[in-house]
């Protein structure tokens, strides 16, 4: 066992942001020092998704139960449906010197800001709205309806950007990679908070 105690990594970002790629290539990348965290959901698994390694679909009274247990790091309702983040799961992989990221809302790191330890936060934001209501169509995932509801909903999550210890503009794929990567592994790097923090109030007028 390592003697190094695995960080926690927050990342949020508004529906369509490309969070999840960049997620993906930071681990694939990372050769096992990173992982991310499965989350508990009540919804019901997209094609291709696979229990336990996607997420741990739960019905609504599990769900419920492990609440009542205290189990969860954090968890949130997202569009009508629980999602939460395990204690055992985090803890078991950061005792194993493991990096763990969570992907969660932007509610549940309201909840746990001051109680996480040993932690980065990151918020990625997109160029623009009208960006992000093209990659969202462009995903093709959601009716019209779902998405208006998402683009609605971005604007009071860009609110919440400025708790994060880190804000990164996902424009160019490989250029916000780079960043990332110079954030989670590089201790010298120079934040541009402020830069960002003027693209985000742009984004919001």
């Amino acid at each position: 066992m390592s003697n190094k105690i695995g960080k926690l990594i927050v990342f949020s970002a508004p529906s369509g942001a490309g969070k999840s790629s960049l997620i993906k290539e930071i681990i694939s990348q990372s050769s096992g020092a990173i992982q991310l965290s499965v989350s508990a959901t009540t919804r019901l698994p997209r094609d291709g998704e696979v229990h336990g390694k996607d997420y741990f679909f739960i019905s609504d009274r599990e769900f419920d139960d492990l609440k009542k247990k205290d189990s969860f790091v954090e968890h949130a309702n997202v569009y009508g449906h629980q999602y939460g983040t395990l204690k055992s799961f985090v803890d078991e992989k950061t005792i194993s010197g493991i990096d763990v990221i969570l992907d969660i809302d932007v509610q549940g790191f309201d909840l746990i800001k001051d109680s996480i330890k040993n932690s980065i936060s990151i918020f990625i934001i997109p160029p623009s709205l009208a960006e992000l209501e093209k990659r969202l169509k462009l995903r093709g995932l959601d009716s019209n309806e779902v998405i208006e509801k998402r683009l609605m909903n971005a604007k009071t999550e860009l609110k919440y950007a400025k708790l994060y210890d880190y804000i990164v503009l996902n424009d160019e794929f490989n250029k916000v990679l780079s960043e990332l990567k110079s954030i989670i592994f590089d201790k010298t790097y120079e934040s541009n908070k402020q830069i960002n923090l003027n693209l985000l109030k742009d984004l919001l007028d």
